[in-house]
């Protein structure tokens, strides 16, 4: 017995939900039911006690005792002190009432609370992950396979129609990108197909069963300690009156009626839906009905899609490595969590398995975890079988040709752009967070060496000759090898070098010493005295090491803010001076690729320094995780103000921020920077409702002012893209214009969604056929129009961004 496939549909986890509920407001009304009888047994005894002090109080303790030797003086005091002997056990009974059954109540109804929280939220989430894989992911991947199916087909008959050679071959490349587009996507698919099958497999008959007899397992657990804890409480109120005594064997009876195996044998029976296992997920073999060459199921290996199958070969190894970790350390943990739950068993009582639930509840948890684990594991296998099994077929031969065409024997995989890595950029807006609280400053002398601005650890010292410009220039350095410290000074055009004596734990070079570096070099700045009698040489400036450069001990990091595809942003401080500051992280275990992609916002920030430009305050790379350490934008993004205070804003307010932003934005102009990103979520509003410009992760510098990409669309955020990026790969300051233009529409839209009811596809169709946004509700006539002007098709009709910032200064003026 137990909650089997007839629980698994929706409509039996809301009655497993109704279920627990109930149950949960039956123990509240035990708990409440056993407060008062605590309370009347306490008030009953407080009333006998109160009555015996009187009348002891009144009669005096000899006459109660019976000092005159009557029968009827000894017999009442026989009465009255065996009624304070009952007082007594009542006021005992009641305070083991409450630290007994009462206080293990407690314990079990928040435990119960918990388990219901968390089987519903386990539940939910792996009904979510089950609908991405087997349903949504495929949905997309088909609509985009039947539109690369047609645009190949289209393509091949262009290509057997042409007649001239330079039409041919123009018609040839098509026809190959589009055959390389769609092979890459039918192993896209397949890959897809094989995870999803074995998704559904994993979820009905290992995920979903576990996650249901692990909630019988707890249930029934928990029903065995409220038995418990119901005798306990009959234990502890029973009087033995021969009235009371049937009413309490009553009780016992009922309670010791109550069996776990069989508890939930009523409900079960009573809620027998009929939920039938969906049908597993399968290769649709009508989406090969325009293709030629391709096997359902089978992944597609040519000259195309060699590399990127090999790529992906990688991929799913080291997703599969870390997988099999993870599983390695769930069961691991469930071990140890099983063998902690045996040896307590063993050495407690019967009455105290409420103090175990919450660790059964942790190996629920961590079993349902598992499953998840053994569930991807699996997915991984099988993709990694797949593509090392193809790969095996090719062995060290040439892979085939992509075209199927005879007279066409010459590879053409150099020819074609192979996908690059995803640009992953991006952050989460900040939401209301707390920084660390502030450390205490100390002066700069206390500070340790390695903080110091003028010392610049181990950097060789061929390098200190350029950064020692003029007489008495000095810095302070680590020795290669050597594990000492140097004083580099520059004097008569020459760097002269002088080794930091380090004597029981004190520092000199002549003369007096001191406990430390910091405490030397202050002497000698203030004082002017030479570094040595010999030499002469007066210390005059300090050079500092790179403004850019922190260590990872200069930031104290505060609490997760947000994150994104490199890793996580934390509010934080700086050490030397209490700033708040924002950190993003770079995962340790990203490609060096990628972890360069990553500090790319860093360098093109570094150059930059604009009001309304987030500021870059300095970069930790001696470390890992790598620190990008910003300016902390504390208002949030601008799409969730727009959304929670854009009804509260007057249309002057919403054009002075956007001219804000056309501000920063005619700084990148000037500075040949395109950003490639503008959009309102990457916006960040200050407390004064200052608008600065973030996210440079998709920027570009180029000196003619234009960017190529050649990479994939997958991370490009179509509805702000204007055409020929999206056409040509062409990015410019004018297709920021029109980025801007989405920009100021999302602005006076209050937060709205661009082309809400179109695809992404749908969209780039409207585009080129000239349907543009229309004007938002209480949107300026004038500022409607400089959005049309910033949509313009072609480029050089937009207006630039020094344009764009003049007309929305005129604008707010007349909107005084």
């Amino acid at each position: 017995m137990g909650f089997g496939p007839e629980l698994w549909c929706p409509q039996g986890h809301s009655a497993l939900l109704r279920l627990q509920d109930g149950e949960l407001r039956l123990l509240e009304l035990m708990k409440k039911w056993m407060s008062q009888r605590a309370k009347s047994d306490r008030e009953y005894a407080g009333m006998l006690h109160h009555m015996f002090s009187q009348l002891e109080k009144q009669e005096g303790t000899g006459q109660l005792r019976g000092d005159h030797g009557g029968q009827i003086e000894k017999s009442w005091w026989v009465l009255v002190s065996r009624t304070e002997t009952l007082s007594q056990i009542l006021r005992r009974h009641a305070e083991e009432l409450v630290a007994g059954p009462l206080a293990k109540l407690s314990l079990l109804i928040r435990d119960k609370q918990q388990l219901r929280k968390a089987f519903s939220e386990q539940w939910q989430q792996l009904s979510q992950e089950y609908s991405r894989t087997t349903h949504q992911e495929m949905e997309k991947l088909k609509v985009q396979y039947r539109s690369l199916a047609r645009d190949s087909a289209q393509a091949k008959r262009k290509y057997q129609e042409a007649s001239k050679d330079k039409e041919r071959d123009k018609a040839k490349e098509k026809y190959v990108r589009s055959l390389w587009k769609l092979y890459t996507l039918h192993n896209q698919y397949v890959l897809a197909v094989q995870a999803a099958a074995l998704h559904h497999q994993h979820h009905y008959q290992r995920v979903l069963p576990g996650l249901h007899q692990s909630l019988y397992n707890l249930q029934q657990e928990m029903v065995l300690v409220l038995k418990e804890i119901l005798m306990e409480y009959c234990s502890i109120s029973s009087l033995v009156q021969e009235d009371m005594l049937a009413m309490h064997q009553e009780i016992v009876s009922a309670i010791q009626a109550i069996n776990p195996a069989t508890e939930y044998s009523s409900f079960v029976q009573s809620h027998q839906y009929d939920s039938e296992v969906p049908p597993t997920v399968s290769f649709d073999e009508s989406l090969l009905e325009d293709t030629e060459s391709l096997v359902p199921g089978e992944l597609q290996l040519n000259e195309l899609t060699l590399e990127s199958v090999q790529h992906c070969l990688t991929s799913v190894e080291e997703e599969l490595a870390a997988a099999t970790e993870a599983v390695s350390i769930k069961e691991q943990r469930t071990r140890e969590l099983k063998a902690e739950i045996r040896d307590k068993e063993q050495g407690q009582s019967p009455g105290e398995r409420v103090h175990l639930l919450g660790r059964r509840q942790e190996l629920h948890e961590v079993q349902q975890q598992l499953e998840g684990c053994l569930c991807a594991q699996a997915k991984l296998r099988a993709q990694w079988d797949l593509l090392a099994g193809k790969l095996a077929e090719l062995g060290v031969g040439d892979p085939l040709p992509a075209l199927p065409l005879p007279e066409d024997r010459q590879s053409i995989s150099s020819t074609v752009s192979q996908s690059c890595l995803p640009n992953v950029h991006g952050w989460a807006h900040l939401v209301s967070f707390q920084l660390p609280p502030p450390v205490p400053l100390i002066p700069d002398v206390q500070k340790p060496l390695c903080q110091q601005v003028w010392y610049h650890g181990a950097i060789p010292r061929s390098e200190v000759h350029e950064l020692l410009t003029c007489s008495g220039d000095f810095l302070v350095r680590e020795s290669q090898g050597k594990q000492e410290y140097v004083l580099s000074v520059l004097w008569d055009g020459q760097p002269r070098h002088f080794i930091i004596q380090a004597v029981d734990n004190m520092f000199r070079l002549e003369g007096d010493s001191f406990p430390t570096i910091p405490l030397l070099i202050q002497h000698l700045l203030q004082s002017q005295q030479p570094i040595t009698r010999r030499s002469g040489i007066v210390l005059a400036r300090a050079v500092p090491k790179d403004k850019w450069v922190l260590n990872h001990e200069d930031v104290l990091l505060g609490e997760r803010i947000g994150r994104g595809n490199f890793g996580e942003v934390f509010s934080g401080r700086l050490r030397a001076d209490n700033t708040p500051v924002a950190v993003k992280s770079c995962r340790e275990t990203l490609p060096p690729e990628l972890k360069a992609k990553f500090l790319q916002e860093a360098r093109i920030l570094k150059q930059y320094r604009h009001p309304n430009i987030v500021r870059l305050i300095g970069v930790c790379t001696q470390k890992q995780p790598i620190y990008i350490v910003m300016e902390l934008v504390q208002g949030g993004d601008f799409l969730t103000f727009l959304r929670s205070e854009g009804p509260h804003l007057r249309v002057k307010e919403l054009v002075k921020m956007t001219e804000n932003a056309a501000a920063g934005m005619e700084y990148l102009e000037s500075k040949h920077c395109i950003h490639r990103d503008l959009a309102a979520r990457n916006c960040l509003v200050t407390e004064r409702n200052t608008l600065k410009i973030s996210d440079f992760g998709m920027s570009r510098e180029e000196e003619d002012g234009i960017y190529a990409s050649t990479g994939g669309m997958k991370q490009i955020p179509v509805k702000w893209t204007a055409p020929e990026a999206l056409n040509y790969g062409r990015y410019s300051s004018e297709s920021d214009v029109w980025s801007f233009g989405i920009l100021l529409w999302e602005a006076f839209s209050l937060g709205a969604v661009p082309y809400a009811n179109l695809s992404n596809q749908q969209t780039r169709e409207a585009v080129e056929q000239g349907v543009r946004l229309d004007s938002p509700d209480q949107c300026p006539e004038e500022v409607y129009q400089l959005m049309q002007r910033c949509w313009e098709y072609n480029p050089c009709k937009r207006p630039s961004f020094s344009t764009i910032h003049q007309d929305l200064i005129a604008i707010r003026k007349r909107h005084r």
